[in-house]
């Protein structure tokens, strides 16, 4: 009977969509947003984190599918806590991890990896900005922040929240 009512109580737990994404830039501040091949608004490369994958290993996952590149030990930037809408996208966390600063010969090389991905480009936040959902265009400002500091932010609905210490991943 104990099997039985931990199974009932599992199948009560809420559960919350979880992504993970990574910033890239160039030596001059701008970020990498990809256009996908299924919806209108530009992403930053990363995605869904799967079934039993951490979302530092569907970082680093969707990274080398989307763009070829190999990270690996990204930093944390942000942890986003996102509500869900009324179009039925379930709340989540949205992670966004730091694939640092590439090189002029990364950035000559970038295109895309897989059939999701039409296009790639290196964009000033003005123009990815306009590009992008406003969640993500405010959660990739302060993943930019978080970069530069070489801190951590937690956000919810893409705005920072201040903690008495620094979240630690």
């Amino acid at each position: 009977m104990e099997d039985h009512a931990c199974d009932e109580y599992i199948k009560t737990l809420p559960r919350k969509r979880v992504a993970a994404g990574v910033l890239l830039r160039d030596a001059n501040r701008r970020v990498v947003l990809i256009e996908p091949s299924y919806k209108v608004n530009w992403e930053i490369p990363g995605g869904v984190v799967e079934a039993d994958e951490s979302p530092w290993s569907a970082a680093e996952r969707e990274l080398e599918e989307e763009l070829g590149l190999v990270r690996r030990n990204m930093p944390v930037l942000v942890v986003d806590y996102v509500p869900g809408a009324p179009d039925g996208m379930p709340e989540g966390l949205l992670w966004i991890f730091d694939g640092g600063v590439l090189s002029a010969a990364e950035c000559d090389a970038l295109r895309g990896h897989d059939d999701e991905v039409k296009s790639v480009q290196i964009l000033s936040m003005a123009d990815a900005v306009q590009k992008t959902k406003e969640s993500l265009a405010l959660r990739l400002q302060v993943a930019l922040d978080a970069a530069l500091a070489a801190e951590t932010f937690y956000c919810e609905r893409g705005v920072r929240r201040p903690l008495t210490e620094p979240l630690s991943v």
